[in-house]
């Protein structure tokens, strides 16, 4: 698993053109109050059992808050076959922090 930078995964998602696979692995009231656009929602409880829904082909970038649920979900995708995941260090918080100093924060 890499793991990258809000800002360096902000380049993979720009030189991508949509290629990438967003997945935000944090709580529905979570995702409610932020999240990158086209992301797509499982958490990371339900992640095991909702692995289908995910191609291991992809490039997969995982998104939580603060980067720590990430991992661990990054670990799971690896575990299951998936060949290129990303882990987005620092998570969202980081991200509006030095991407994107628009986006809300929360606690």
């Amino acid at each position: 698993m890499q793991i990258l930078s809000p800002t360096e995964v902000e380049q993979k998602i720009q030189a991508a053109g949509g290629a990438l696979v967003l997945l935000d692995v944090r709580e529905q009231w979570e995702f409610d109050i932020v999240h990158l656009p086209d992301s797509i929602l499982i958490p990371l409880a339900a992640l095991a059992q909702r692995l289908d829904e995910l191609d291991p082909q992809r490039t997969t970038v995982v998104i939580c808050h603060h980067g720590i649920r990430s991992h661990t979900a990054g670990l799971l995708l690896e575990r299951s076959g998936f060949r290129d995941v990303i882990n987005l260090a620092g998570g969202l918080d980081e991200w509006a922090r030095t991407v994107d100093r628009n986006m809300p924060v929360y606690g």
